[in-house]
Protein backbone atom coordinates (compact mmCIF):
# COMPACT_ATOMS: atom_id res chain seq x y z
CA UNK A 1 0.00 0.00 0.00
CA UNK A 2 1.42 3.12 -0.98
CA UNK A 3 0.94 5.28 1.87
CA UNK A 4 -0.09 9.25 1.01
CA UNK A 5 0.37 12.11 3.17
CA UNK A 6 -1.88 15.00 2.06
CA UNK A 7 -0.42 18.48 1.93
CA UNK A 8 -2.87 20.96 2.97
CA UNK A 9 -6.85 20.69 3.75
CA UNK A 10 -7.89 22.38 0.53
CA UNK A 11 -11.56 21.48 -0.59
CA UNK A 12 -10.68 19.32 -4.03
CA UNK A 13 -8.66 17.20 -1.49
CA UNK A 14 -11.37 16.79 0.85
CA UNK A 15 -13.88 16.68 -1.18
CA UNK A 16 -12.65 14.59 -3.93
CA UNK A 17 -9.22 13.30 -3.95
CA UNK A 18 -8.53 12.29 -0.81
CA UNK A 19 -12.04 9.78 -0.47
CA UNK A 20 -10.70 8.57 -3.98
CA UNK A 21 -7.16 7.52 -2.20
CA UNK A 22 -8.99 5.75 0.63
CA UNK A 23 -11.28 3.63 -1.74
CA UNK A 24 -8.25 2.62 -3.58
CA UNK A 25 -7.28 -1.12 -3.44
CA UNK A 26 -3.74 0.14 -3.31
CA UNK A 27 -2.99 3.20 -1.84
CA UNK A 28 -4.02 4.69 1.44
CA UNK A 29 -3.68 8.09 3.05
CA UNK A 30 -1.57 8.02 6.44
CA UNK A 31 -1.04 11.52 6.97
CA UNK A 32 -2.76 14.89 6.99
CA UNK A 33 -0.27 18.34 7.20
CA UNK A 34 -1.96 21.70 7.60
CA UNK A 35 -0.04 24.91 9.49
CA UNK A 36 -2.84 24.73 11.03
CA UNK A 37 -2.89 21.56 13.43
CA UNK A 38 -6.76 21.31 14.37
CA UNK A 39 -7.33 21.24 11.37
CA UNK A 40 -4.88 18.46 10.11
CA UNK A 41 -6.52 16.59 13.27
CA UNK A 42 -9.75 17.04 11.86
CA UNK A 43 -9.42 16.35 8.74
CA UNK A 44 -7.44 13.22 9.21
CA UNK A 45 -9.59 12.09 11.61
CA UNK A 46 -12.89 11.86 9.08
CA UNK A 47 -10.54 9.76 6.89
CA UNK A 48 -9.07 7.75 9.42
CA UNK A 49 -5.45 8.52 8.68
CA UNK A 50 -3.22 7.66 11.58
CA UNK A 51 -0.99 11.04 11.53
CA UNK A 52 -1.86 14.89 11.59
CA UNK A 53 1.38 17.61 11.49
CA UNK A 54 1.16 21.25 12.14
CA UNK A 55 3.58 22.09 9.45
CA UNK A 56 4.26 20.59 5.80
CA UNK A 57 7.98 20.28 6.41
CA UNK A 58 7.12 18.26 9.73
CA UNK A 59 5.53 16.05 7.37
CA UNK A 60 7.83 15.98 4.53
CA UNK A 61 10.50 14.96 7.20
CA UNK A 62 8.23 12.17 8.52
CA UNK A 63 8.96 8.34 7.64
CA UNK A 64 4.83 7.38 7.99
CA UNK A 65 4.13 8.46 4.10
CA UNK A 66 5.80 7.71 1.11
CA UNK A 67 4.15 9.83 -1.49
CA UNK A 68 2.53 13.32 -1.36
CA UNK A 69 -0.54 14.35 -2.55
CA UNK A 70 -0.32 18.68 -3.21
CA UNK A 71 -3.62 20.34 -3.32
CA UNK A 72 -2.19 23.94 -2.84
CA UNK A 73 -3.16 27.17 -4.83
CA UNK A 74 -1.55 26.71 -7.69
CA UNK A 75 1.56 29.47 -7.10
CA UNK A 76 3.13 26.88 -3.87
CA UNK A 77 2.52 23.63 -6.30
CA UNK A 78 6.29 24.02 -7.89
CA UNK A 79 7.97 24.79 -4.71
CA UNK A 80 6.45 22.22 -2.35
CA UNK A 81 6.64 19.63 -5.70
CA UNK A 82 10.30 20.31 -5.53
CA UNK A 83 10.54 20.24 -0.91
CA UNK A 84 8.79 16.72 -1.38
CA UNK A 85 11.18 15.28 -4.01
CA UNK A 86 14.06 16.45 -2.06
CA UNK A 87 12.09 15.14 1.16
CA UNK A 88 12.71 11.46 -1.04
CA UNK A 89 8.85 11.47 -1.45
CA UNK A 90 6.88 10.38 -4.66
CA UNK A 91 4.48 13.65 -6.17
CA UNK A 92 1.45 13.96 -7.23
CA UNK A 93 0.46 17.77 -7.52
CA UNK A 94 -2.92 18.97 -8.59
CA UNK A 95 -3.23 21.02 -11.77
CA UNK A 96 -1.67 23.32 -13.09
CA UNK A 97 1.29 21.90 -11.94
CA UNK A 98 2.74 25.22 -12.78
CA UNK A 99 2.36 28.25 -14.56
CA UNK A 100 5.10 28.55 -17.05
CA UNK A 101 6.98 25.65 -18.89
CA UNK A 102 10.58 26.83 -17.66
CA UNK A 103 9.09 25.63 -13.98
CA UNK A 104 8.04 22.50 -15.37
CA UNK A 105 12.01 21.80 -16.73
CA UNK A 106 12.98 22.64 -12.67
CA UNK A 107 10.57 19.56 -11.82
CA UNK A 108 12.27 17.20 -14.39
CA UNK A 109 15.68 18.19 -12.96
CA UNK A 110 14.55 17.50 -8.98
CA UNK A 111 12.76 14.22 -10.27
CA UNK A 112 15.51 12.62 -12.02
CA UNK A 113 18.12 14.27 -9.59
CA UNK A 114 16.23 12.56 -6.49
CA UNK A 115 14.69 9.69 -8.40
CA UNK A 116 10.78 9.90 -7.40
CA UNK A 117 7.71 9.84 -9.32
CA UNK A 118 6.57 13.35 -10.11
CA UNK A 119 3.03 13.42 -11.93
CA UNK A 120 0.23 15.99 -12.80
CA UNK A 121 -2.91 15.27 -11.42
CA UNK A 122 -5.00 15.20 -14.93
CA UNK A 123 -7.37 12.98 -13.72
CA UNK A 124 -9.18 12.96 -17.13
CA UNK A 125 -6.45 10.79 -18.22
CA UNK A 126 -7.42 7.76 -16.37
CA UNK A 127 -11.00 8.07 -17.18
CA UNK A 128 -12.60 5.84 -19.16
CA UNK A 129 -14.61 8.28 -21.03
CA UNK A 130 -11.14 9.35 -22.43
CA UNK A 131 -9.79 6.15 -22.77
CA UNK A 132 -12.68 5.37 -25.48
CA UNK A 133 -12.35 8.44 -27.35
CA UNK A 134 -8.95 7.52 -27.90
CA UNK A 135 -9.27 4.05 -28.86
CA UNK A 136 -12.25 5.21 -31.40
CA UNK A 137 -9.80 8.12 -32.92
CA UNK A 138 -7.28 5.27 -33.13
CA UNK A 139 -9.42 3.02 -35.04
CA UNK A 140 -10.54 5.63 -37.13
CA UNK A 141 -14.06 5.22 -36.28
CA UNK A 142 -14.63 8.88 -37.57
CA UNK A 143 -12.02 8.49 -40.71
CA UNK A 144 -9.57 11.24 -40.82
CA UNK A 145 -10.20 13.88 -37.70
CA UNK A 146 -10.37 17.19 -39.21
CA UNK A 147 -11.71 19.41 -36.62
CA UNK A 148 -11.65 19.74 -32.98
CA UNK A 149 -14.44 22.12 -30.72
CA UNK A 150 -14.28 22.24 -26.84
CA UNK A 151 -15.44 24.65 -24.35
CA UNK A 152 -14.90 25.08 -20.64
CA UNK A 153 -17.11 27.46 -18.83
CA UNK A 154 -18.15 28.85 -15.34
CA UNK A 155 -19.21 31.42 -13.23
CA UNK A 156 -17.22 32.91 -10.12
CA UNK A 157 -16.93 36.62 -9.22
CA UNK A 158 -15.57 35.86 -5.84
CA UNK A 159 -12.74 37.55 -4.97
CA UNK A 160 -11.52 35.81 -2.35
CA UNK A 161 -11.45 32.67 -4.50
CA UNK A 162 -7.97 31.62 -5.38
CA UNK A 163 -9.50 31.47 -9.23
CA UNK A 164 -9.67 35.14 -9.37
CA UNK A 165 -6.49 35.99 -7.18
CA UNK A 166 -3.42 36.47 -9.87
CA UNK A 167 -0.80 36.21 -7.05
CA UNK A 168 -2.38 32.86 -6.18
CA UNK A 169 -2.00 31.72 -9.62
CA UNK A 170 -5.58 32.52 -10.67
CA UNK A 171 -7.04 32.96 -13.98
CA UNK A 172 -9.03 31.28 -16.67
CA UNK A 173 -6.23 29.48 -18.74
CA UNK A 174 -4.30 28.16 -15.73
CA UNK A 175 -7.70 26.88 -14.25
CA UNK A 176 -9.73 24.67 -16.88
CA UNK A 177 -7.83 26.06 -20.37
CA UNK A 178 -5.72 23.15 -19.43
CA UNK A 179 -8.38 20.55 -20.03
CA UNK A 180 -9.64 20.98 -23.78
CA UNK A 181 -6.16 21.18 -24.15
CA UNK A 182 -4.87 17.94 -22.38
CA UNK A 183 -7.22 15.94 -23.59
CA UNK A 184 -6.76 17.10 -26.94
CA UNK A 185 -3.31 16.11 -27.08
CA UNK A 186 -3.99 12.73 -24.86
CA UNK A 187 -6.54 11.33 -27.55
CA UNK A 188 -4.84 12.43 -30.56
CA UNK A 189 -1.26 12.01 -29.51
CA UNK A 190 -0.28 15.32 -31.53
CA UNK A 191 0.96 18.65 -30.81
CA UNK A 192 0.09 21.85 -31.60
CA UNK A 193 2.12 23.80 -34.09
CA UNK A 194 0.99 27.49 -33.74
CA UNK A 195 -1.71 28.83 -31.95
CA UNK A 196 -4.13 32.01 -32.55
CA UNK A 197 -5.76 33.61 -29.26
CA UNK A 198 -8.10 36.36 -27.73
CA UNK A 199 -7.59 36.97 -24.42
CA UNK A 200 -9.89 38.87 -21.72
CA UNK A 201 -8.98 40.10 -18.12
CA UNK A 202 -10.78 41.23 -15.38
CA UNK A 203 -10.44 45.20 -14.71
CA UNK A 204 -10.57 44.12 -11.24
CA UNK A 205 -9.23 40.97 -10.56
CA UNK A 206 -6.59 41.27 -13.59
CA UNK A 207 -7.03 37.60 -14.14
CA UNK A 208 -7.91 36.38 -17.62
CA UNK A 209 -11.11 35.27 -17.74
CA UNK A 210 -12.08 34.29 -21.38
CA UNK A 211 -9.43 33.00 -24.15
CA UNK A 212 -10.92 31.69 -27.25
CA UNK A 213 -8.51 29.40 -29.17
CA UNK A 214 -7.98 28.09 -32.61
CA UNK A 215 -4.78 25.87 -33.48
CA UNK A 216 -3.21 23.75 -35.55
CA UNK A 217 -2.43 20.78 -35.07
CA UNK A 218 -1.01 19.77 -39.07
CA UNK A 219 -3.57 17.40 -39.63
CA UNK A 220 -6.56 18.71 -38.06
CA UNK A 221 -7.56 21.97 -36.73
CA UNK A 222 -8.90 22.82 -32.90
CA UNK A 223 -11.16 25.49 -32.02
CA UNK A 224 -11.93 26.33 -27.91
CA UNK A 225 -12.80 28.79 -25.20
CA UNK A 226 -12.65 29.02 -21.64
CA UNK A 227 -14.32 31.47 -19.27
CA UNK A 228 -14.85 31.78 -15.78
CA UNK A 229 -17.76 34.38 -15.81
CA UNK A 230 -19.92 32.80 -18.41
CA UNK A 231 -22.76 30.54 -17.73
CA UNK A 232 -21.40 27.04 -16.94
CA UNK A 233 -20.41 24.72 -20.28
CA UNK A 234 -18.42 21.30 -20.88
CA UNK A 235 -18.08 20.26 -24.67
CA UNK A 236 -16.01 18.64 -26.76
CA UNK A 237 -16.13 17.06 -30.20
CA UNK A 238 -14.43 15.25 -32.52
CA UNK A 239 -14.77 15.84 -36.31
CA UNK A 240 -13.91 13.20 -38.71
CA UNK A 241 -14.56 12.68 -43.00
CA UNK A 242 -16.91 10.13 -41.78
CA UNK A 243 -18.55 11.48 -38.58
CA UNK A 244 -17.75 12.74 -35.34
CA UNK A 245 -17.49 11.74 -31.35
CA UNK A 246 -19.11 14.12 -28.71
CA UNK A 247 -17.77 14.13 -25.32
CA UNK A 248 -21.28 14.45 -22.67
CA UNK A 249 -19.73 15.16 -19.73
CA UNK A 250 -15.84 15.72 -20.64
CA UNK A 251 -14.31 17.06 -17.56
CA UNK A 252 -15.99 16.84 -14.57
CA UNK A 253 -17.13 12.99 -15.28
CA UNK A 254 -20.03 12.20 -12.91
CA UNK A 255 -20.80 15.71 -11.31
CA UNK A 256 -21.35 17.44 -14.37
CA UNK A 257 -23.80 15.47 -16.37
CA UNK A 258 -24.34 11.80 -17.93
CA UNK A 259 -21.27 9.98 -18.82
CA UNK A 260 -21.16 9.30 -22.45
CA UNK A 261 -19.20 9.37 -25.84
CA UNK A 262 -21.74 9.40 -28.88
CA UNK A 263 -20.64 8.50 -32.16
CA UNK A 264 -22.33 9.72 -35.17
CA UNK A 265 -22.37 8.71 -38.53
CA UNK A 266 -21.80 10.48 -41.79
CA UNK A 267 -25.42 11.19 -42.37
CA UNK A 268 -25.72 12.37 -38.97
CA UNK A 269 -27.18 9.26 -37.50
CA UNK A 270 -26.06 8.53 -34.10
CA UNK A 271 -24.26 5.15 -34.38
CA UNK A 272 -23.21 4.15 -31.03
CA UNK A 273 -23.53 5.32 -27.30
CA UNK A 274 -20.88 4.24 -24.93
CA UNK A 275 -21.88 4.80 -21.19
CA UNK A 276 -20.03 4.71 -17.88
CA UNK A 277 -21.66 4.35 -15.28
CA UNK A 278 -19.11 5.30 -12.62
CA UNK A 279 -15.87 6.23 -14.05
CA UNK A 280 -13.93 7.08 -10.47
CA UNK A 281 -11.31 8.79 -12.29
CA UNK A 282 -10.11 10.06 -9.39
CA UNK A 283 -9.88 6.41 -7.90
CA UNK A 284 -8.29 5.58 -11.04
CA UNK A 285 -5.62 8.10 -10.76
CA UNK A 286 -4.33 7.20 -7.65
CA UNK A 287 -4.04 3.53 -8.10
CA UNK A 288 -2.31 4.26 -11.29
CA UNK A 289 0.36 6.38 -9.82
CA UNK A 290 0.61 4.15 -6.94
CA UNK A 291 1.50 0.87 -9.34
CA UNK A 292 3.88 3.28 -11.36
CA UNK A 293 5.57 3.91 -7.87
CA UNK A 294 6.18 0.04 -7.41
CA UNK A 295 7.54 -0.71 -10.50
CA UNK A 296 4.76 -1.79 -12.49
CA UNK A 297 3.50 -0.94 -16.14
CA UNK A 298 1.20 2.24 -15.66
CA UNK A 299 0.77 5.19 -17.50
CA UNK A 300 0.60 8.51 -15.66
CA UNK A 301 0.87 11.77 -16.61
CA UNK A 302 4.47 12.61 -16.96
CA UNK A 303 6.45 16.02 -16.65
CA UNK A 304 7.49 15.74 -20.13
CA UNK A 305 3.80 15.66 -21.23
CA UNK A 306 3.30 18.04 -18.48
CA UNK A 307 5.54 20.30 -19.73
CA UNK A 308 4.62 20.00 -23.83
CA UNK A 309 0.62 21.39 -21.96
CA UNK A 310 2.21 24.39 -20.55
CA UNK A 311 4.15 25.18 -23.79
CA UNK A 312 0.65 24.92 -25.42
CA UNK A 313 -0.54 27.56 -23.00
CA UNK A 314 2.51 29.76 -22.36
CA UNK A 315 2.14 30.19 -26.36
CA UNK A 316 -1.73 30.75 -26.13
CA UNK A 317 -0.79 33.71 -23.45
CA UNK A 318 2.13 34.85 -25.97
CA UNK A 319 -0.72 34.91 -29.26
CA UNK A 320 -3.22 36.80 -27.47
CA UNK A 321 -0.63 39.84 -27.18
CA UNK A 322 -1.05 40.33 -31.06
CA UNK A 323 -2.83 38.96 -34.60
CA UNK A 324 -1.52 36.39 -36.15
CA UNK A 325 -0.28 32.90 -35.33
CA UNK A 326 2.02 32.22 -32.62
CA UNK A 327 4.75 29.20 -32.82
CA UNK A 328 4.09 26.67 -30.30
Amino acid sequence: MLRFGILSTARIGRELVVPAIQDAENCVVAAVASRDLAKARAMADRFGAPHAFGSYEEMLASDVIDAVYVPLPTSQHVEWSVKAAEAGKHVLCEKPIALKASEIERLIATRDKYRVLISEAFMVTYAPVWLKVRELLREKAIGELKHVQGAFTYFNRDPSNMRNIPELGGGALPDIGVYPTITTRFVTGSEPQRVQAVTKRDADFGTDIYSSVKADFGSFEMTFYVATQMAGRQVMVFHGTEGYIEVKSPFNADRWGAEEVELTNQKHNISRIFRFQDSRQYRRQAETFARAVGGEPAEVVTLENSLANQKFIDAIYRASGHDGWEAV
